[in-house]
C-alpha cells in the first residue's frame, strides 16, 4: 500500500485543514467546507481564514458523512460568484469545468481525482484502437471529458438528471462532443451490459457512501459495493484494459477494498493500492479514500 497524491495544479489548493473544516481555493476563490476527517487544529487563525474565505458553507442538518449528503447553504462575500470556471492542463489535455455552489457543499467538482484524470489520459492515449470507456456515478462528467479528449468513445452513468446538464456544459466548454449519456442507476446498468456481453477497455467507479437512482434506487456503499464489482469484472476487456476504483466511505479502508476486489477480479499482481491524500499548506495530509487500480 502506498499514499497516492495528485500532482499540484494552478486552478486548486488546499490551503488549510482542521477542526473539522477545509479551506481551498477553485480558481479565483476560495471557499470553507465541512471535512468530518480534519480532526486536528488549524494551521491558520479564525480571522484569516475569515480575511481569505470568499464563501462559507455551514450545515443546517447533522448527518453522519459516512451515510447521508450535509445539506446547509452558503455564506458569501459580496464579489463571491455562484458560479465560475476552473481549468486544468496536463501534456496536451485542457479543459474546463464549471463549478458552482449547491446545498449540499459540493461545488463540481472533486479536485483529488486529478491523479486519475492524468491516469486515465495516459492510458487511453496509447492505443492505437479507438478504446471503450465507462465512466460510473459519473458526477459533473471529468473523468468522461479527459477521455473523450484521449479519444475514447465514452459511456457516461449518472442517476441526477441535473448532473448530467452539468456534465453536457462542461463538455460543451471543453470544446468536446459526442460523449454518450445515460441517465441511469449504475449497478442496474452494468448487469445490462453483462448481459449484453459488451467489454470496456477502461472503467473508472468513484461511488458515494450513499445515493438515490434516477427512480428512487437506494444506494448505500457498504451493501452494493461487492455485487457492483463482480459485475464491473465481467464487462472489463481481458486484455489491454484498466479499472480504477476510489472508495470514500466511513469504516472503508484499503485493506477492504482490496479484500473485495480481489473477490471479484482474483489476487491480481499488476495493480496499485493506496490511500488518496491531499495536503495542505502546513503539510498535513487530508485523506480522500482508498484508491485502486489495475491494469491487464
Amino acid at each position: 500500500m502506498e499514499l497516492i497524491a495528485p500532482a499540484l495544479w494552478s486552478d486548486y489548493e488546499l490551503i488549510d485543514t482542521g477542526d473539522f473544516q477545509k479551506l481551498e481555493r477553485f480558481g479565483d476563490f476560495i471557499v470553507t467546507r465541512p471535512e468530518p476527517k480534519a480532526i486536528w487544529d488549524r494551521a491558520l487563525t479564525e480571522k484569516e481564514w475569515q480575511k481569505l474565505s470568499h464563501a462559507t458553507f455551514r450545515k443546517t442538518k447533522d448527518f453522519d458523512p459516512g451515510d447521508k449528503e450535509e445539506r446547509g447553504e452558503w455564506f458569501l462575500k459580496p464579489e463571491m460568484k455562484e458560479q465560475w470556471y476552473v481549468n486544468f492542463k496536463y501534456d496536451s489535455l485542457n479543459f474546463k469545468m464549471r463549478l458552482g455552489l449547491t446545498p449540499f457543499k459540493h461545488v463540481g467538482i472533486f479536485p483529488e481525482q486529478a491523479v486519475n484524470w492524468t491516469y486515465i489520459y495516459d492510458h487511453l492515449s496509447a492505443y492505437k484502437q479507438q478504446p471503450r470507456f465507462l465512466n460510473l456515478f459519473a458526477y459533473t462528467g471529468a473523468a468522461s471529458i479527459v477521455a473523450k479528449a484521449a479519444g475514447a468513445d465514452v459511456v457516461h452513468v449518472e442517476a441526477l438528471k441535473q448532473l448530467i446538464g452539468w456534465s453536457k456544459s462542461n463538455m460543451e466548454a471543453s470544446g468536446q462532443s459526442d460523449i454518450r449519456w445515460l441517465l441511469e442507476d449504475a449497478a442496474k446498468f452494468v448487469k445490462r451490459e453483462v448481459r449484453r456481453g459488451n467489454f470496456y477497455q477502461g472503467i473508472i467507479l468513484d461511488p458515494p457512501a450513499y445515493g438515490r437512482g434516477p427512480t428512487g434506487e437506494k444506494w448505500i456503499l457498504e451493501e452494493g459495493i461487492r455485487d457492483l464489482l463482480d459485475d464491473v469484472a465481467k464487462i472489463l476487456s481481458p486484455e489491454n484494459s484498466f479499472i480504477i476504483v476510489n472508495l470514500y466511505a466511513k469504516g472503508i479502508n484499503p485493506l477492504i477494498t482490496e479484500n473485495l476486489f480481489n473477490g471479484a477480479f482474483g489476487n491480481t499482481p499488476d495493480k496499485q493500492l493506496g490511500e488518496l491524500y491531499m495536503e495542505d499548506r502546513a503539510g498535513r495530509k487530508l485523506p480522500y479514500g482508498t484508491l485502486l487500480r489495475m491494469e491487464r
